[in-house]
């Protein structure tokens, strides 16, 4: 019920100027957030933010901790478990340094890309009322998406950095994007809406924070 209450207050569209600019225009701030765990420790995490120059991809701020994840791992419900520490850093950031507030977030995850279109970057994009975008490794097979030979021939077909195509799933909706974000790297990026973004605008963005595959706010 939580989630489908949040949920509602997804908006899948641009809401800043600086994303109907062609060379984003006004964006200055860019951040990362990821949750990774100690290995062989379900309890043990380090949640990190950090916060990039745009379009220069410098590091402003960073705020890495290690956390005590209590709330069990639900699949479908991965967010309940690992949002509350990364909104924590985004409220500290702002706390203590507000001219450092990112205008965009990108999460190491899924958002519209989900069982119920309500991923981690679409929660944590609510919560924090920041735009905020999805950038997964891999494809979460949800709504008939598979990794069936179909699926890898479509992403040998991304020839050049830059070239995506839609995932589109069973039930006629787009998902998300698949896109070769680096000449030197074959492996495709999974980008989804999370909140306050268009899936256009998101994935411009995220090609344009490209060094290597993983986008330079989410790599650091």
């Amino acid at each position: 019920r939580e989630q489908a209450r949040l949920r509602a207050a997804v908006v899948e569209e641009d809401t800043e100027e600086w994303q109907q600019d062609a060379g984003f225009a006004g964006l200055e701030r860019v951040a990362g957030v990821d949750l990774s765990y100690v290995k062989g420790d379900d309890a043990g995490a380090c949640a990190s933010l950090v916060v990039l120059s745009y379009p220069a991809l410098e590091v402003l701020y960073e705020d890495c901790r290690m956390v005590a994840v209590s709330a069990p791992y639900v699949a479908g419900f991965l967010a309940f478990r690992e949002v509350p520490f990364l909104a924590e850093a985004v409220q500290r950031l702002q706390q203590e340094e507000p001219k450092l507030k990112p205008q965009v977030l990108l999460v190491d995850g899924n958002g519209l890309l989900h069982p119920r279109g309500f991923g981690v970057a679409c929660h944590l994009g609510v919560l924090t009322d920041l735009p905020c975008i999805g950038v997964a490794k891999n494809l979460l097979q949800v709504d008939g998406l598979i990794r069936d030979e179909l699926h890898r021939e479509q992403i040998r077909s991304l020839q050049r950095e830059g070239d995506a195509f839609p995932l589109t799933g069973t039930s006629g909706r787009v998902l998300g994007m698949v896109l070769r974000s680096n000449s030197n790297s074959s492996k495709p990026l999974y980008v989804s809406v999370g909140h306050r973004v268009c899936l256009e605008t998101a994935v411009r963005l995220v090609k344009s924070c490209c060094r290597y595959r993983i986008p330079e706010p989410i790599r650091q």
